[in-house]
Order: C-alpha cells, then sequence, then structure tokens
C-alpha cells in the first residue's frame, strides 16, 4: 500500500496529469511516434553530499535535475540518440513507413528519479501493475542508464513484462550477467569482468605487482573492486590498498595513506566528477612518479588532460571505447542548434525534461568526451532492427498491424546481428556485447588522449600495445611498483605479512630447484638428477662406470692377458720338466692346480669393465674367491708339509707320517674348496651383489656393485682365504733357515706377505677415493694378487730350470739336505 501511495506522490510531484499534450514540438526530450523508446540519461549530476542527506529525511520527494551541476559528455550522448532514432526515421530500408518517437529523462539521482520511470511505464498518465490484461508500459524498450546504482533502482520494475533495458556505460555490474533476476537486460558496453581483464594485462605486462584500486563507493565501484580481488587471487599481483572514493572523501589522507604503503600504480575504477577530485587533490599535493589507470568512465576526459600540473603526478594510461566518428552526427548538432531554440518551462509538461543548457554551443558538443557514444549509437539501432523483425518489415513496408508487446522485441533483439559501422553488433547469452574492442590510451604531452593500443575480445583476446614511442618511455622510465623487489633465479620467496608481494629470498640448496609455477617451494630433484645451488631445474646425473674402452680398463686387460700368457707358458716348462728336482719340490701335480686356479681367477679381471649387473657383479667376486682359496690352499699344505719334513719329523715322526701316508694335503685342499664353494653359493645365491648406484658425487651416478654390509663382506666373502693367507705366513715363516734350493717356504712367506700388503692397501684406498676408480683399484690389486703368486712362487724355479740346470738335479739337492742335517743336529 506504501508503494502505491509513493508512487502517487512522485507522480504528483511533477504534474503526471498535466495537459501531455500541449508539450511542443521542439522539445529535446519529446518526440511522436509509431512506437517509443524510453531514454534515460545523467545530463545533470546531484550533489552527492545533499543526496546523503536527503537518504535520511524518509520523505518521498522527486529532484529538479537542471538545477544540478551539468554533464556536457552526457549531454553529448543524449544528443547521439536523438540523433540516431532521426536517422533510423529518415532510413528506407530500416523500420519503413514506421516513426520511431522517444520520451528521454534527466536521470541525476540514482533514487531521486522515480517519476521519470514511472512515466516511461505509464500508459494513457496511469500505472496499473496489477492489471495483467493492459500493457505495463507505453515504450517497447529504455536505453540508459549510466550508473548500476540507477539500473538496479528499478530495472526490477521493467522486468516483469520484459521490456528490453539496454543500458550503457557505468551500468556494468557483472550482477546484470544472471538472466534468472534480469531477463530483459541487454548493454552495449563491456560488463566489469573484461575492464578488469584488460587492467590485469596491463599489470601483467609491466610487472606492476603493488597496487592501489580506488572505487566509487557504488553499486558499480565495488562490484569493480570485487571482480578485481577475484580475478588477481591466482597471481602475482597483490592488492596494497582499496578505498571507496565518496564525495566528502579526505584526499590528503588518502593519498598520504598510499605513499605509506610505497604504492606507485594507483587504479582508479570511478566517474569522472569524482576522478576529477582525486586527480586535482594529487596535483594539488604534489604527487610524483605515479601510474594512474583510468577506466572508460574518465579516461577520455576533455580537461584534466589540460590542466596545470597534470605531468607532476606521473603517467596516466588509461582503457576507453575506441574513438568511432558517427557520420552526420556533427551536422545533426549544428542544425539543432542553429534553430536557436529556447526553453519556455510551461512547455515541459513533466519534471526533469529540462536541460537548462541552451548556453552550451554546437561546439562545445561535438568535442565533449565521445565515451560511450558508439554504446549509445548501436543500442538504438538493435532496438531498431529487433522491431525490424518484429513487424515483418519487406520491401518498403512494415506490417503495422501485428500487436506489439515488449517481450516480442526482447526475443528479437536477443537474437540480432548486423553490421554497424564496420562492427558485428551482437549480444551473448547473458546480454552482455560479443563486439567492441577496447583501445588503450595515453595522457601524452599536448594534453590529449593518445591511442597506444588495443584489446578486442572477439574472436579471441588479443592485448597490443604499438606506439612506438610509448615502449620507449617505458623502458627509459621503468616505472616500478613493487612490495618486496622479484627474488633472483635459483631464489625461493618466503611470506612476510599478509601479502604475498612481500616476501624475503632465499636461495635454494643443491640438489634442489624453483619451478617458476610455485616461487615459494625449493623442490627436492630425482634420484637421477641433480642441481647445484640456486638452480631452476634439475640435471639428469651422468652414468659413470669403467668402460671396456678406458685406457687404464684397456691396459688392466693387457696385463690378465700377458698373465694368462705366463701361466700356460709355465705349465708347458713344468710338464717337460715334470720329474726334475726343481718341479718336484715345488709341488708336482699341486704347482698345475695352482696355475689351472691362476688362470681361472684372471677371468674375474674382465668383470670389473662394462655396466655393472647382477651376473657381472657375482662374476667379479665367485670365481677369484672360490679358486684363489685354492692355490691359498696348496701353498698352505705345501709350506705345512716343509715344515713337517724339516721341523717337526725328528721330533714327532708319526705326525709326518700320517700326512704323507693318508694324503692329508689333498684332503685339506679339497676340503677349502667345498667349504669356499659352499659359502660362496649359499651367499650369492640368496643375496646376490646387485648394482649399486654411488651419489657421492651430485653431478654423477657411479654405477658399482653393491656387496651388502660391511661385516657380512669381511666374516663371510674373505673369512676361508683370510685364515688360509694367515696360516700360510705363519708356517712358512717358520721355515725361512730351510736348504736354499728346498727354501720354498720363504717364497710362500714373501708371496702371503705382497698379498697382505696388497688388500691392505686397497682396503685403505676404497675408504678415502669414490667413483669408478674403485673399481679399477679393485682389478689392480685382482689382478697383483695373481702375479705376486705367480711371479713370486714359479718365476724363481723357472730361472733355474732354463738358466741353472746344474742345480736342477738329486745329487745337488742331496748334498744340501745333508749339509742342513748335520748343522740342524749339532
Amino acid at each position: 500500500m506504501f508503494t502505491l501511495i509513493f508512487v502517487y506522490l512522485c507522480l504528483l510531484c511533477c504534474n503526471l496529469h498535466a495537459e501531455t499534450e500541449s508539450f511542443s514540438k521542439s522539445s529535446e526530450f519529446k518526440m511522436k511516434g509509431d512506437y517509443l523508446l524510453g531514454g534515460l540519461f545523467d545530463i545533470h549530476h546531484v550533489n552527492a553530499t545533499l543526496h546523503q542527506k536527503s537518504l535520511h529525511q524518509n520523505i518521498p520527494e522527486a529532484i529538479i535535475c537542471s538545477s544540478q551541476e551539468f554533464s556536457l559528455s552526457s549531454y553529448r550522448r543524449f544528443q547521439m540518440m536523438r540523433f540516431s532514432i532521426e536517422e533510423i526515421n529518415n532510413s528506407t530500408s530500416l523500420l519503413p513507413n514506421v516513426t520511431l518517437g522517444y520520451e528521454i529523462f534527466d536521470h541525476c539521482s540514482d533514487t531521486k528519479n522515480f517519476p521519470g520511470i514511472f512515466s516511461l511505464m505509464s500508459v494513457d498518465g496511469s500505472v496499473q501493475p496489477w492489471k495483467e490484461s493492459v500493457n505495463f508500459s507505453k515504450v517497447i524498450a529504455v536505453v540508459g542508464t549510466d550508473t548500476s546504482t540507477a539500473s538496479l533502482a528499478f530495472a526490477a520494475l521493467f522486468m516483469k513484462d520484459l521490456v528490453p533495458m539496454v543500458r550503457l556505460h557505468g551500468a556494468s555490474s557483472s550482477v546484470f550477467s544472471r538472466k534468472q533476476n534480469f531477463p530483459s537486460f541487454l548493454r552495449t558496453v563491456h560488463p566489469n569482468k573484461d575492464v578488469i581483464e584488460i587492467i590485469l594485462r596491463f599489470l601483467e605486462k609491466f610487472k606492476w605487482t603493488w597496487v592501489a584500486f580506488l572505487y566509487i563507493d557504488d553499486d558499480y565501484g565495488r562490484d569493480g573492486l570485487d571482480v578485481f580481488v577475484k580475478k588477481i587471487k591466482d597471481t602475482e599481483i597483490c592488492l596494497a590498498f582499496s578505498y571507496g572514493l565518496e564525495e566528502d572523501t579526505d584526499y590528503t589522507k588518502l593519498i598520504n595513506q598510499m605513499e605509506q604503503h610505497r604504492i606507485n600504480v594507483i587504479i582508479v575504477f570511478t566517474t569522472e566528477w569524482t576522478a576529477e577530485k582525486l586527480i586535482m587533490s594529487a596535483i594539488q599535493q604534489n604527487v610524483t612518479n605515479k601510474v594512474w589507470i583510468a577506466v572508460d568512465a574518465w579516461s577520455l576526459h576533455k580537461q584534466l588532460p589540460k590542466k596545470t600540473g597534470i605531468r607532476n603526478i606521473g603517467t596516466v594510461l588509461g582503457i576507453a571505447e575506441p574513438k568511432i566518428t558517427i557520420p552526420g552526427f556533427d551536422d545533426f548538432i549544428n542544425s539543432f542548434k542553429a534553430q536557436n531554440q529556447c526553453e519556455n518551462p510551461e512547455q515541459d509538461p513533466f519534471c526533469n525534461q529540462r536541460c537548462n543548457c541552451s548556453s552550451v554551443s554546437a561546439e562545445d558538443i561535438i568535442t565533449a568526451d565521445p565515451s560511450f557514444n558508439f554504446p549509445v549509437y548501436s543500442a538504438v539501432y538493435a532496438v531498431a532492427h529487433a522491431l525490424h523483425a518484429v513487424l515483418q518489415c519487406g520491401a518498403g513496408s512494415c506490417n503495422k498491424s501485428i500487436k506489439l508487446y515488449p517481450h516480442m522485441v526482447l526475443e528479437e533483439l536477443r537474437k540480432s546481428k548486423f553490421t554497424l559501422l564496420n562492427q558485428t553488433v551482437h549480444f551473448d547469452d547473458n546480454g552482455d556485447p560479443k563486439f567492441g574492442p577496447y583501445a588503450i590510451v595515453f595522457w601524452n604531452e599536448s594534453g590529449d588522449a593518445e591511442e597506444i593500443g588495443s584489446y578486442t575480445f572477439h574472436p579471441e583476446h588479443n592485448f597490443d600495445i604499438n606506439n612506438y614511442w610509448f615502449i620507449l618511455w617505458f623502458y627509459v622510465l621503468q616505472p616500478e611498483s613493487f612490495c618486496s623487489k622479484e627474488c633472483p633465479d635459483g631464489f625461493m620467496k618466503k611470506q612476510e605479512g599478509v601479502h604475498k608481494c612481500c616476501f624475503s629470498c632465499t636461495i635454494c640448496p643443491k640438489e634442489t630447484y624453483l619451478n617458476i609455477s610455485d616461487p615459494y617451494n625449493c623442490i627436492k630433484c630425482k634420484d637421477t638428477e641433480w642441481s647445484a645451488e640456486g638452480s631452476k631445474a634439475c640435471n639428469i646425473r651422468q652414468l659413470e662406470y669403467v668402460r671396456f674402452s678406458d685406457p687404464a680398463a684397456i691396459c688392466i686387460m693387457i696385463g690378465t692377458v700377458i698373465l694368462l700368457a705366463f701361466i700356460v707358458a709355465i705349465s708347458v716348462l713344468f710338464a717337460l720338466n715334470y720329474n726334475t728336482p726343481v718341479v718336484r719340490s715345488a709341488g708336482g701335480p699341486m704347482c698345475f692346480i695352482i696355475l689351472g686356479c691362476l688362470s681361472l681367477c684372471s677371468f674375474s679381471v674382465f668383470f670389473f669393465f662394462g655396466e655393472p649387473s647382477v651376473a657381472f657383479c657375482v662374476l667379479r667376486y665367485f670365481p677369484f674367491l672360490l679358486f684363489y682359496t685354492v692355490c691359498v690352499a696348496c701353498l698352505f699344505a705345501r709350506s705345512f708339509q716343509i715344515i713337517c719334513i724339516f721341523k717337526i719329523s725328528p721330533k714327532f715322526p708319526n705326525i709326518c707320517r700320517i700326512w704323507t701316508k693318508y694324503n692329508i694335503h689333498w684332503i685339506f685342499i679339497s676340503a677349502a674348496f667345498l667349504l669356499q664353494a659352499i659359502l660362496l653359493i649359499n651367499r650369492f645365491s640368496l643375496d646376490p651383489p646387485k648394482q649399486n648406484k654411488d651419489k657421492f658425487y651430485f653431478d654423477r651416478i657411479i654405477l658399482g656393485c653393491e656387496v651388502n654390509t660391511f661385516l657380512d663382506y669381511i666374516l663371510i666373502s674373505f673369512s676361508l682365504i683370510s685364515v688360509l693367507i694367515f696360516l700360510s705366513f705363519c708356517f712358512s715363516y717358520a721355515g725361512k733357515d730351510l736348504p736354499k734350493n728346498y727354501n720354498e717356504a720363504k717364497a710362500i712367506t714373501f708371496c702371503m706377505f705382497l698379498l697382505i700388503l696388497i688388500w691392505v692397501t686397497f682396503a685403505t684406498y676404497e675408504t678415502v677415493v669414490h667413483g669408478k676408480d674403485i673399481d679399477v683399484s679393485h682389478a689392480v690389486a685382482t689382478l697383483s694378487s695373481l702375479y705376486s703368486l705367480l711371479l713370486v712362487y714359479f718365476l724363481p724355479r723357472c730361472y733355474i730350470i732354463l738358466f741353472k740346470p746344474e742345480k736342477n738335479t738329486e745329487q745337488y739337492f742331496q748334498d744340501l739336505i745333508q749339509s742342513y742335517t748335520r748343522s740342524y743336529s749339532q
């Protein structure tokens, strides 16, 4: 009930029931036609302080706009609507034999201009929303308003009968894209999300991460802030400061706060009259070296770029509607002003249909800020094309007998697609435009908004800056805005405080790297990769092992082949002199067992080269440990036999007799062989040595053989052979004073000493060295062990056989033994 009373009072205050037929034909705000378009333009702008005071009075009242501050740019848009309708009426192809009329209101207040709204809704001077049988509105569509708050205030009133509302700049809030709430709402300007997208590209292109966002404190500005906050959520950009601008904003305090935050880039998402106050305040306070990003509402401002001191505040970059020349508009304005019209209040039948701007010249209008003129032009043409389709217009005529309802126009409006001044005008499912690029402007030294680039949305997003002087300006001045300077490559960010743009830098340690997608964590490299300190990526570790082609491997293999040649030669020599005293004193058949085992051991040397595998690792150790055990067992048996004959026999004859009678030496050698074979087969079958990857060096992996634990290695792999070497050394050392030609004990002692020295040296070297040199040293130790036994034990006998045959007789040996017996008995 209150709503109806309020509506009645508002209409009454503006004389809705005045004689509506008496208005002058020359009125700017009204023109009769077959079909009416409504228009709402903020030709005047209400003082915000007075506006706020009236909100607290709870009195339903209207405001007289002509007494408020005049906006020349809005007046230009108002004239653009009039021109568009006149051009369509003069067209023979669009809406032939149909005349469009209009009724336009000066919408200077978001909440105090309902009389004009109700007038557009009225039929025959009355509003009857409760009667569903009557046409709800006298207009087929409404063009305007210029703010989101104004649109939100009354949009729902037109939604009931689906009256199309084609909105202009300022009505770019994201909420209007929700078709469940605003089914008949369309717009010819891009929504806030598109404008914010361009701003975001600006910031990313120039690497400005520490910004302020100043917005007009209304639905338009707050929506812009919300969209901006959502857009930067997953970026490197931080909102250092935001503030809603009002009429009574303390700009001195505001600018000081931004200075305290060290902000150099300021986004100004507001209307032109609010932007004027901000920029003028910045000039007065001597603000310097800032980058101001202007949105399309004020980026083409005509007066501000020419203000004294504007260059001192820094650089103004802007997003603007492209400057599109509308053919015939200038002539229309000149013709209109040449009629020397005089405004008479008595001619205006309704409030807020009076401009009070007769002093404005044609040149003032033509040179005014051209922002959003094409959106007005395209909005009127879109409605006209929709009406053309509804009336089934054809060759020179339209079907006026069709009963027209607003929702019919809306349906065609949504489907409309036509070319206007080389642009294809059509809408998406949300009623947002799928046409129209944005221009990127720069306030140059001449005080003009110079186009330096563009941003297109269709068919795909493309951001392009093509002005050479601007690019030069950027690289010379290099304006920066950051909380913390970007970390050098390979340094991890550690956030400090609530803003992700404020951080300290910590270098990534070795074996880690910094991925560009996650600058806050150093990522560990894989086992097969490496990295130095402060790396941006990991490198593949080189696999390193002793190849057959390595010089060291070739030398060792040649040495092994020579060893085998020596073994074959000695074997042939001993076979030819098998029955000689030298060969029999060296062990007779036992010599051939030792030589055979030495040749089998030598094959282990070849498996220290090439890429290690399980088979290679087994063959490195198994043949050597097994057959070298036999060799050492033979030497032990031989040293014990000599000691038994010369040392033990005189005192304990039975021991020597038993040793000889039962061939204890062969039993001992066989037992040693079988025991070592059992130990090795058990160990290598249950837990064979595997390929080992030594990562001691950060940049490469050394491939070797894993011999499991150190304790296992000592107690099992070398336990038996180590005991035999020790016992052989002890027994052979005990026989060091035997007859010269029978003194095999000295050779065995020296041989065992060399073996101990070789393996102690290798063990020491292995503890201090890493890399493939260990395998080389192991192969050398193995080959040295074979050479030491071969050369120390067999070479002196070969020398006697070949070069001292007189010492290779039984008589010579008997004389030595008798001499030793006499000296030992004394």
